[in-house]
């Protein structure tokens, strides 16, 4: 289904403005977390739980996709950066003696700005789209 056609659905959804906006926003948090793999899981949970769309969470969160993912994570660690005050977040590497051990070793100083960024960017982003995905139900609805 394109994304187009994924966005005209979520219009059509017979819920009130608030609920396909609340479930549209919570996906697009859940997209956005550092849980990578188990986004689509948690929406889902997520969703059963208050009882919001599942259709709806899971179209949020897939903003979060294999064409995003690296933008959306780099920018929510240099954001997570700043929050911090981490330096050097992009340290020099030797790629001719790269191992998994010193991977972890040269860049285990990004978790915390990369856990805080992703927090930040997803909280403001899912509020951002709850605003603009209500106002988009409501004017579609007339």
């Amino acid at each position: 289904m394109k994304t187009r056609d994924r966005l005209r659905g979520l219009l059509a959804i017979d819920d009130p403005p608030r609920r396909v906006a609340m479930a549209f926003a919570v996906g697009v948090f859940i997209g956005m977390s550092p849980l990578l793999g188990l986004h689509t899981v948690l929406a889902l949970l997520i969703a059963w739980a208050f009882r919001l769309n599942r259709f709806v969470a899971i179209t949020g969160v897939y903003i979060t996709n294999p064409w995003t993912i690296v933008p959306i994570y780099a920018f929510s660690t240099w954001v997570g950066g700043l929050i911090t005050g981490a330096d050097n977040l992009i340290p020099a590497l030797d790629w001719n003696h790269m191992t998994m051990q010193t991977l972890i070793k040269d860049m285990g100083h990004l978790l915390v700005p990369f856990l805080v960024g992703t927090t930040a960017v997803g909280l403001i982003s899912g509020a951002l789209s709850y605003i603009i995905i209500k106002k988009a139900v409501e004017r579609a609805r007339g």
